[in-house]
This record gives structure tokens, C-alpha cells and sequence, in this order.
């Protein structure tokens, strides 16, 4: 049993190192042209929610900074994911943009300051996915852990690009299917 754990666990460390490998090898200028049109489907899909939880885009993830800034302009409360304690499940502080940004133990900016809320939607940053709605994260398990602690339950949206998606994600027990996948190539309902 440990042996086949193990060969997981080395699977999905090489698998994330790849995903963000293939992203990089994009360049800025088309990461920065496929992320206006993953924005453009989140535009075409979704409406303005109440309130949303979006990630600061890291190691090359699609950046959806523009789809926030129109929706916080017609009213939507913009929050991002903070790590309170390790192993625990994130906490949501409420963001505008040009208020500071602190870069957490990871080196991801979160707010220093604002309200804790619960978003209605989360725009998730896909490593990798599959067609089922199952996420690689960077290892972490923080979303997995909000999302099955979190009720009622927001609206999740993967946002990735294309380049990332994989046949089978080999979801574990722990693993939270998303909603929807939003990629350059459209906005996709994820069959449950």
C-alpha cells in the first residue's frame, strides 16, 4: 500500500513541476493573449457575483485581474484566500485594488488588511485538470480543505489554460470537483 501512495505522491510532485514548465515555455505576451480570453469567457458566462474570491496569478497562471476590476466597478466585493494556520482551511479577506499586498510564507500577495468574508464564487487557478472538474493544486491541499468546509458551498470556476489539461487528474478521496472550467477555449460545465 505505501508503495503505490509513494508512486502517487512522486507522480503528481513531477506532474506540477511539468504544468508549470509548459506555461512558462508560453512566454508573457501569449499567456497575457490566452488570459484576456479565459476573461472574455468569464464575461460571457458568469455575471457580476456578489461577492468573489480570485488568486493572485503565480508561477505563470492565468492573470483574470481585469474580469475582477469590471466586476468590484459594478458592486462585486473582491476578496482573496489567506493562510491563518497551516493545514487549516483558507480564510477569505476582502481586497480593492491598490490596497497593499503582503507576500505570505508561500511568497503569494494577500491583503494586510479587510473584512473576512465568504465569497459567492471563486475564480481557482488550475495547474492542472480534467474534463471531470478535478484540480492539481501545488500540493498544499488548502483548497481542497476550504472547499469541503465551506456552506453553503460558492460557485467554484477553474480558470487554466489549455496547455494544462490532462486526461485523468488521478483525483485522491480528498480531492473537490469543480463547477466549471473556464479556458481559451470556452467555459465549460463540469457534468456531476
Amino acid at each position: 500500500m505505501t508503495g503505490r501512495f509513494e508512486d502517487s505522491t512522486l507522480w503528481r510532485r513531477d506532474l506540477r513541476r511539468d504544468m508549470v514548465a509548459r506555461r512558462e515555455m508560453l512566454g508573457e505576451k501569449e499567456r497575457a493573449r490566452l488570459s484576456a480570453a479565459i476573461v472574455g469567457w468569464l464575461r460571457k458566462r458568469f455575471p457580476p457575483p456578489a461577492s468573489c474570491a480570485f488568486c493572485w496569478p503565480i508561477k505563470h497562471e492565468p492573470d483574470v485581474r481585469a474580469i475582477i476590476d469590471e466586476w468590484t466597478g459594478r458592486g462585486t466585493r473582491a476578496a482573496l484566500p489567506v493562510v491563518v494556520a497551516e493545514a487549516t482551511p483558507l480564510q477569505f479577506r476582502e481586497w480593492r485594488a491598490g490596497e497593499r499586498l503582503q507576500a505570505d510564507r508561500y511568497g503569494i500577495p494577500t491583503p494586510v488588511d479587510g473584512d473576512w468574508l465568504q465569497p459567492e464564487l471563486i475564480l481557482l487557478p488550475l495547474n492542472g485538470f480534467d474534463a471531470a472538474g478535478y484540480r492539481l493544486g501545488y500540493g498544499g491541499g488548502y483548497f481542497d480543505r476550504t472547499l469541503a468546509a465551506l456552506t453553503p458551498r460558492p460557485l467554484t470556476v477553474g480558470v487554466g489554460f489549455e496547455i494544462n489539461r490532462l486526461d485523468d487528474i488521478r483525483p485522491e478521496v480528498h480531492d473537490q470537483r469543480l463547477d466549471w472550467i473556464v479556458t481559451e477555449a470556452g467555459a465549460f460545465k463540469v457534468a456531476g
